[in-house]
């Protein structure tokens, strides 16, 4: 797996992505490349949802473990270190990506093998290659903008 740059989601970015994603109470999230955890952490607070994160770098990896302490999501959050290419997701609802073009290509054929039909799929920035997104959404701030790209999974 290609490693990316840590560049955390503005707050804005992280809300938009769930909303679009339409995160209900209960349903199980992955964020691969999941950093501090922000993702994850407000998938809980805010919408209920149960969340895994997966995470390489060992110091974001306990910077986040840390953070789901705090804020006593303990058994509702979980976060994952190492690779996101060895994480079964076929428990997944909602997949939430941040992660480079190449990144993206060497996950998709493992979101197309074990994703269920009706998995969302959320992308900051970065599209999925070949496949066509049901929704973009831009959120335009002061210095920068920002891609929302979810994908409704229906493999055959």
């Amino acid at each position: 797996m290609s490693l990316a740059p840590f560049v955390p989601s503005p707050p804005d970015v992280v809300t938009t992505m769930l909303q679009l994603a339409d995160v209900k109470k209960d349903e199980m999230l992955f964020d691969l490349g999941c950093g501090d955890g922000r993702i994850i952490i407000e998938a809980a607070k805010k919408f209920g949802a149960k969340a895994v994160g997966v995470e390489l770098d060992k110091g974001r990896y306990e910077e986040c473990i840390r953070r789901i302490r705090e804020s006593n999501l303990n058994g509702r959050v979980n976060v994952i270190h190492g690779n996101l290419l060895d994480v079964d997701l076929r428990s997944a609802d909602i997949v939430t990506l941040y992660l480079l073009p190449i990144s993206n290509d060497e996950v998709k054929p493992k979101l197309e093998r074990e994703l269920k039909n009706g998995t969302r799929v959320v992308s900051h920035d970065y599209p999925i290659s070949k496949w066509k997104p049901n929704e973009v959404k831009e959120i335009k701030g002061n210095w920068s903008s920002h891609k929302i790209y979810l994908y409704i999974a229906i493999f055959y």
